[in-house]
């Protein structure tokens, strides 16, 4: 084991790995009771587990274009030297993608990049009505964090398409196209552009040393879907698995901060 591992089973916390979370959320959302998305209970446990940047998209802002992306700014704000946010894309609502993107530069410290949920919203990545957040996405060279799993929306091949489609964009394979390991280690040394994001990969024995053998472990990126599930538990499960140290801080943070550009 690495001397990471040895000091987070004695200290339980790392000052000189700080976490770079890709992928979480903020606020309440209906039908299950997150105690840890109350804001002050979320900042005690972020501070806790030393996370230095979490990039958030309020579930407010994923199915409520009404609200939109407001919610995002308002979580932001409240906590500038944490969060930072994905503009929400959901093409259901084309006048609100608009009506997104042409505010987008007022708000520099606020968002990184942008957000699909395509299995969510049942529109594929591809479709015509998601272009203008992905041409605005590849002439800015902006992270984009794809929700992926296997099906006909956001699977292997609606990812590929958008690939080839977008080279300037920096996309985040949410899940890593989860149970498609094979596909998701072929996207990956495929395009340059593309990285495999790890939430849900850590709940099963496995999964990441398969993708790291596959990929290496400058193209995976730490992720969480916090508040639903735990920072300690899953920095443990990369701590736990094997690789060396230099391993872990690609993962842990090191790749985050070059697609934040921090």
């Amino acid at each position: 084991m690495n001397a990471l591992w040895e000091r987070f089973q004695r200290d339980r916390i790392l000052p000189d790995c700080p976490l770079y979370d890709m992928h979480g959320h903020w606020g309440s959302t209906v039908g299950i009771a997150l105690p840890a998305a109350e804001p002050a209970t979320a900042e005690r446990l972020l501070r806790q587990a030393g996370v230095r940047r979490l990039v958030i998209c309020h579930h407010h802002a994923l199915f409520a274009p009404d609200i939109g992306n407001a919610a995002n700014i308002a979580a932001v704000r409240a906590l500038p030297d944490l969060l930072r946010a994905y503009c929400a894309v959901n093409p259901n609502y084309p006048e609100e993608i608009a009506r997104d993107l042409a505010r987008y530069d007022d708000y520099p410290d606020v968002f990184v990049g942008f957000k699909f949920l395509s299995g969510y919203h049942q529109i594929a990545l591809e479709d015509e009505r998601n272009a203008p957040a992905w041409e605005f996405a590849d002439a800015r060279k902006l992270p984009v964090l794809m929700h992926t799993w296997s099906g006909p929306f956001n699977g292997a091949e609606n990812i590929r398409r958008i690939a080839d489609r977008y080279p300037n964009v920096r996309l985040l394979c949410g899940h890593s196209v989860f149970g498609d390991w094979d596909d998701a280690v072929a996207l990956a040394n495929d395009f340059p552009h593309l990285f495999l994001e790890l939430t849900a990969v850590l709940i099963e024995r496995g999964h990441v040393e398969r993708l790291r053998a596959g990929v290496g472990s400058k193209k995976l990126v730490f992720g969480t879907d916090f508040p639903w599930f735990s920072h300690s538990y899953s920095l443990g499960v990369v701590l736990g698995a094997g690789f060396t140290e230099e391993e872990c801080r690609d993962i842990l943070y090191r790749n985050a901060q070059r697609l934040l550009g921090e």
